[in-house]
């Protein structure tokens, strides 16, 4: 997946047919504020990350719960082969 800082959040925001207030506003930034990062401003990278969530991967992050997060992490450190297999049922499951 390539980072956001590479990626032109106009034209992710235009091929999602959407005006900056409808756009910026699901991730908690205002219109001007979307503009001025549009236009070349730095993003930061929790605006990036939350950018690439919701508008690259498709997420819905108000669905994400700490425990979420917490046993993704878990498996990544303690059984990293265990969370490859869930990813793939994951997966498979989603295309049904």
């Amino acid at each position: 997946m390539k980072s956001i800082d590479k990626i032109d959040v106009r034209e992710v925001r235009r091929k999602l047919g959407m005006n900056q207030s409808q756009f910026w506003s699901k991730i908690g930034v205002t219109q001007s504020g979307g503009s001025r990062y549009e236009s070349g401003r730095n993003i930061p990278k929790p605006v990036q990350a939350l950018l690439r969530l919701v508008h690259v991967e498709q997420i819905d992050v108000n669905r994400i719960r700490r425990e979420d997060v917490e046993v993704i992490e878990y498996l990544r450190a303690k059984d990293p082969a265990q969370l490859k297999e869930l990813k793939k049922a994951a997966k498979a499951y989603g295309k049904k």
